[in-house]
């Protein structure tokens, strides 16, 4: 131990850092008072700085806004326990060994203090140190180290809950990931310092108690040492010894006292934005508390037989200063409110910035009967359904989903939830609290004792039912979801369906930002230079508005870099980068090596359609009579239909030039089809035309 504290020391002073000198030199002054005596100015020097510490200690508790300010408490209290107990050793050695010199052997300090406390009567001081020493133990200690382990106790059991709250707060958009990190590990050093400072306060207590046989100890073994060794007769030993006892452990009471008042203060203190003393200050001196006690003490004083003069003086001396600040209140009141009149302020019709609540890229409404599924401590699991959905389509969309804010909504029924996105309501349910959802998958004919409703996602036949027909659900071929899972799932469809919308230019740069850590010369050479960050935010739009994922970012700036010197048009540029994700888009329709089937257009219809766009004076707009348009989306959907009811995706190839136009069209009617481009296949892909959609369908249609 030496040698590494020499190590330490001499580490310290060649770094030239001399706050880490601090520890390693109380250490190795505990270890000399152990075993060197010291002289008598050593331990005057030694008791002064021990009381000094003590003060300092005192100072810091009571001016700290938060027990965590002091987070190394513990650590100095136990220094400072040891080196108080050690300095016990070291004068206890003086006392006996030179006891006999006379009351200044052991130094002034020792001297000065036993015999101002004595004053001439040793037993009426020894009765004092007692109980000093009985208030330290009995009342500072213990009441202490009972609040530390009550603390202790509840800020372990308080933990998980504030970890939940902090990740609730997280998944609602409250805080951001930073503070989230901030707040937990501060919650964790809060647990932390509050288990040292239950460990701690039993050295406190042992102090307390070790200073007890330290004085039965001093005066009989210098009575022993005074009388057979010295040859000092009883009184003369006792008026020696006694003396240097009591002084010696007054000395070293003190700071054993300040240092449990200091712990004291710490478990008791209450977290607020205000330091213990002005604090204290500000709710002792309550001019209303201050009146009726001025009343009561005056009073009192007017009672025959009591001290009239005492009471009444108090009474009103405590009267007038009631008053006086009372009126002190009263006139920076006054000056305030003449301060803010005279302040010239906007009529009370304008608005702030402030008044302007910020929109929530996603949100999720609930009716307050809906609020146990989101409290995790009442066993509800949406939170964590939440966060699996935005991990889940995050991996799959190529970008982070934003935190979804829950909040509960006062105007919609208690069992109902909406879900917004970008501030506007985009999808709505309602829950049955302590029921299931079972879900008909579409081929179960067994009805259900419940109560029948749509799925919400889909639109699917379901029944709410009590738990206990859940196995009966499930062998009749239903599927059984809880209400949580209702409106995760809900989420999920609305968020993959309105991807487009989640991706702004912030989501845009971050992506950018991403690959340029790993290939940093791929966006330098696109942005700025060759295409802006709008203009690469709207193609990637353009991608996830019909459900394709923009995981493979590398192919698509490489084919932005090679084609945006033919053009900078975001439409046309999308049109070059989707044959590149030929391959992706298919993954999601067939399995790889299986057949796909398509819908096409009658070669006629095509080409009139690729004559009115070429005749359209806005480009990729299509000048066609409605009857057709409408026409062409009821073939299209019927076949969608047909192709659904034969367990295969619907699935439209077209000619390049109208594949963007009829996206559009088909998307706002449905979006359950896919539009393909003749160039988006790949030419190892297998493909069998299920059906053709030609104008003499349209004609029928209209």
């Amino acid at each position: 131990m030496s040698a590494s504290l020499v190590s330490g020391l001499r580490q310290s002073i060649f770094t030239g850092d001399a706050k880490n000198l601090g520890i390693p030199l109380v250490i190795l002054a505990i270890m000399g008072m152990l075993v060197v005596p010291l002289p008598s100015i050593a331990l005057d020097i030694l008791f002064t700085f021990n009381i000094m510490t003590g003060l300092i200690i005192v100072m810091i508790c009571i001016n700290v806004h938060k027990p965590l300010e002091f987070s190394s408490f513990p650590l100095i209290l136990l220094l400072a326990t040891m080196l108080r107990l050690s300095l016990n050793v070291a004068s206890t050695r003086v006392v006996l060994l030179r006891g006999h010199e006379g009351p200044d052997a052991a130094g002034n300090v020792i001297a000065s203090f036993g015999e101002f406390v004595i004053a001439g009567n040793y037993i009426v001081g020894f009765i004092i140190f007692i109980i000093l020493m009985i208030i330290n133990f009995m009342v500072v200690t213990k009441g202490a180290g009972r609040t530390s382990e009550v603390i202790a106790r509840f800020t372990l059991d308080a933990l998980p809950g504030k970890q939940m709250a902090i990740d609730a707060d997280l998944n609602s958009g409250v805080i951001d990931q930073e503070t989230a990190l901030k707040r937990r590990e501060e919650v964790s050093q809060e647990s932390d310092f509050f288990g040292s400072m239950d460990g701690a306060s039993k050295f406190v207590r042992g102090d307390a108690i070790a200073g007890v046989l330290i004085l039965a100890i001093n005066i009989i073994g210098g009575l022993l040492v005074g009388m057979t060794q010295n040859g000092l007769e009883f009184g003369q030993a006792a008026e020696i010894y006694v003396l240097l006892t009591i002084g010696d452990g007054l000395v070293a009471q003190v700071p054993s006292l300040l240092l449990s008042l200091s712990t004291a203060i710490i478990v008791t203190r209450v977290t607020t934005s205000e330091t213990t003393a002005n604090s204290a200050g500000s709710q002792l001196t309550n001019p209303a508390a201050l009146k009726i006690t001025a009343a009561i003490l005056v009073l009192i004083g007017l009672v025959p037989g009591m001290p009239h003069l005492m009471f009444l003086t108090s009474g009103i001396a405590l009267g007038v200063y009631a008053y006086s600040n009372d009126r002190k209140t009263e006139r920076a009141s006054e000056v305030q409110e003449s301060t803010a009149q005279n302040v010239e302020k906007p009529n009370d019709a304008d608005l702030d910035w402030d008044d302007i609540e910020h929109v929530d890229p996603i949100g999720l409404e609930i009716g307050y009967g809906l609020i146990p599924l989101v409290n995790e401590s009442d066993g509800g699991v949406l939170l964590s359904r939440i966060r699996g959905v935005r991990k889940k389509l995050s991996a799959e969309l190529g970008f982070l989903i934003q935190a979804i804010r829950i909040r509960d909504n006062l105007d919609i029924d208690p069992m109902t939830y909406n879900i917004v996105i970008k501030g506007a309501v985009r999808g709505s349910g309602n829950i049955r609290m302590g029921h299931e959802l079972a879900i008909n998958p579409g081929d179960v004919s067994t009805p259900l004792e419940g109560t029948p409703t749509k799925e919400p996602a889909f639109g699917l036949d379901a029944y709410w039912i009590n738990p206990s027909q859940s196995d009966f659900a499930k062998t009749a071929g239903y599927t059984i979801v809880d209400g949580a899972t209702v409106i995760a799932t809900h989420i999920n469809a609305l968020l993959r369906d309105n991807a487009s919308d989640l991706l702004g230019h912030d989501e845009t740069r971050e992506i950018l930002d991403k690959i340029a850590q790993r290939s940093p010369k791929l966006i330098d050479d696109l942005v700025p230079d060759k295409l802006s960050v709008s203009t690469i935010m709207q193609i990637l739009k353009n991608i996830l508005f019909e459900s394709i994922p923009i995981r493979d970012m590398n192919t698509i700036i490489d084919t932005l870099l090679l084609e945006s010197g033919r053009t900078q048009n975001p439409d046309e540029l999308t049109a070059l980068v989707r044959p590149r994700l030929g391959r992706i888009m298919l993954q999601n329709l067939v399995p790889q090596g299986q057949e796909l089937s398509v819908i096409t257009l009658d070669p006629s219809l095509e080409q009139m359609l690729i004559n009115s766009l070429q005749q359209s004076s806005k480009a990729g707009e299509l000048i066609i009579e409605p009857k057709l348009v409408e026409g062409l989306i009821s073939s299209v959907n019927q076949q969608r239909i047909q192709a659904e009811e034969n367990g295969f995706p619907a699935v439209l190839v077209v000619a390049p030039p109208i594949r963007p136009w009829l996206a559009r069209l088909l998307k706002q009617r449905f979006s359950e089809i896919s539009v393909l481009a003749y160039t988006e296949i790949p030419e190892d892909q297998s493909i069998k035309v299920f059906a053709r959609v030609g104008l003499e369908q349209n004609e029928e249609a209209a």
